[in-house]
């Protein structure tokens, strides 16, 4: 359920709506499908499912952390795949972390401050945000600011303080949070029965091969593993004798 094969058949059943569009659009339109991806732990992950994305000439909105242990998101060479994302029609939002706010006010200017750097430092302006984790204060909150959307509005989400099947929702929302689909599969009949849907994933969670989730997190902490030996490796030569120790340790 989370190989790019996977990934593509969602991507055909969206295309053969016709309804596929970003937040933006959405706002016009009676009928629409948004596919949003919140980019937790891995640049390169969400660069080669924009790639899957670009083989099939779909465009979607990731949205990255500014803050984030995982990923330095204006190193080089993440700036880099970020823009050529850009450049090649992807949308780039921020994926805005509470960090443990909880003061609203703090909040909205937190949010537009942090899209102002990051709109400086790509060179291109970010005009969407998704909240990471967001508290059912935030969600109920229904953070509008000007000129800015927030993926979580009442306009492409249905907040509700629980949902079951009984729950009347505006807007169909699915997510691939924990490496779980959550209020269904974005399958054929989930897509195309509601006539407002929002697919969330995390593009750690897919690969080639679509890993259960213990397989998947080893993979990732191999690649994550690499990202550092290498990093290290070109900002100096301190341990440059040790290169190749560390990568066939990687490897066994």
């Amino acid at each position: 359920m989370f190989s790019y094969d996977d990934y593509r058949e969602i991507i055909r059943i969206i295309q053969s709506t016709g309804r596929q569009c970003g937040y933006a659009d959405a706002l016009h339109r009676d009928k629409f499908i948004i596919m949003r991806h919140d980019v937790e732990y891995s640049v390169d992950r969400a660069y080669q499912l924009a790639k899957v994305e670009q083989s099939m000439d779909f465009v979607s909105t990731f949205f990255f952390q500014w803050t984030n242990n995982s990923y330095n998101i204006l190193s080089r060479r993440n700036m880099d795949m970020i823009k050529d994302m850009h450049e090649r029609g992807q949308h780039i939002g921020l994926h805005f972390a509470l960090n443990g706010m909880t003061d609203m006010q703090q909040i909205r200017r937190r949010i537009k401050m942090e899209i102002d750097i990051l709109s400086e430092m790509f060179g291109f302006q970010i005009t969407e945000f998704s909240v990471h984790r967001p508290s059912k204060d935030v969600l109920r909150e229904n953070i509008k600011l000007d000129g800015i959307l927030n993926a979580y509005q009442d306009e492409f989400f249905t907040f509700a303080d629980s949902i079951d099947d009984n729950t009347e929702l505006k807007v169909k929302y699915m997510s691939d949070a924990n490496h779980i689909w959550r209020y269904g599969y974005p399958d054929q009949d989930n897509i195309t029965r509601y006539d407002k849907v929002q697919i969330l994933t995390h593009p750690f969670a897919w690969c080639k091969k679509g890993y259960d989730n213990f397989d998947n997190y080893k993979s990732l902490m191999q690649e994550k593993y690499i990202e550092l030996v290498e990093s290290i490796d070109n900002e100096c030569k301190d341990f440059g004798e040790y290169k190749e120790y560390f990568m066939e340790k990687n490897v066994q």
